[in-house]
C-alpha cells in the first residue's frame, strides 16, 4: 500500500517521531472522545506508548494507519478498526480546530480510492448517531447507509452507531 497519499490540500502518511505532541493532543482531547472512542490514560507514559504502538502500525505494510497533515502539520488520523478479507473498516478524526473545512470528506475520498486501488472491494465507517458531521462527510464520499447498527457504552453512556459502506464499482 502506498504509505503517502497526496490531496490538493493533505498528505495522508505514517507517523513521525516530530508527530509525538500534536498525536497526544489528539489522543486527549476531550472534544474528540466525545465521538471516537479513545480509551482515558492513566499516565502520560501510557499516550506516549499509544502514540508509539500507533506510530508502528503507520509503517506496517498489514494495517492502515495514517495522520492527516495539512501543511506539514498534524490535524488528524485515519486508521483501520478491522480488516477482513477485502473489507476494510475505518475510523478517523480530524482536530476541532480544522472542522468544517472539508478536510475529512477529502481525506476520505482519497483513502477509499487508495483503498480500492490495493484490492478492498468494500470500506465500511461507523458513526454514533448524533454525529451528523461524520455522517455527512461518509455521504459525500458516496457511502450508504448499511443495516449493521450497534449500540456501544462508551464512558458511561450508550450511543447507538450507524455504519456506512461504499463498495468497489
Amino acid at each position: 500500500m502506498d504509505k503517502i497519499i497526496k490531496t490538493e490540500r493533505l498528505e495522508i502518511k505514517p507517523f513521525q517521531d516530530i508527530d509525538q505532541k500534536m498525536m497526544i493532543e489528539l489522543l486527549t482531547n476531550e472534544e474528540i472522545k466525545r465521538s471516537f472512542m479513545i480509551p482515558d490514560f492513566q499516565t502520560e507514559e501510557d499516550v506516549i506508548n499509544m502514540f508509539k504502538k500507533i506510530q508502528g502500525f503507520s509503517h506496517s505494510d498489514n494495517r492502515f494507519e495514517r495522520g492527516i497533515y495539512l501543511n506539514h502539520q498534524l490535524i488528524g488520523f485515519v486508521n483501520d478498526v478491522e480488516i477482513h478479507d477485502s473489507v476494510i473498516e475505518l475510523g478517523y478524526v480530524i482536530h476541532p480546530d480544522f472542522h468544517n473545512k472539508g478536510y475529512a470528506t477529502e481525506m476520505l475520498k482519497a483513502v477509499i480510492k487508495e483503498l480500492f486501488s490495493k484490492g478492498f472491494n468494500q470500506i465500511v465507517t461507523g458513526a454514533f448517531d448524533d454525529n451528523l458531521a461524520s455522517i455527512n462527510v461518509m455521504l459525500k464520499c458516496g457511502m450508504s447507509k448499511i443495516s449493521k447498527e450497534d449500540d456501544i457504552n462508551y464512558h458511561g453512556v450508550s450511543h447507538h452507531c450507524h455504519y456506512y459502506a461504499i463498495f468497489k464499482e
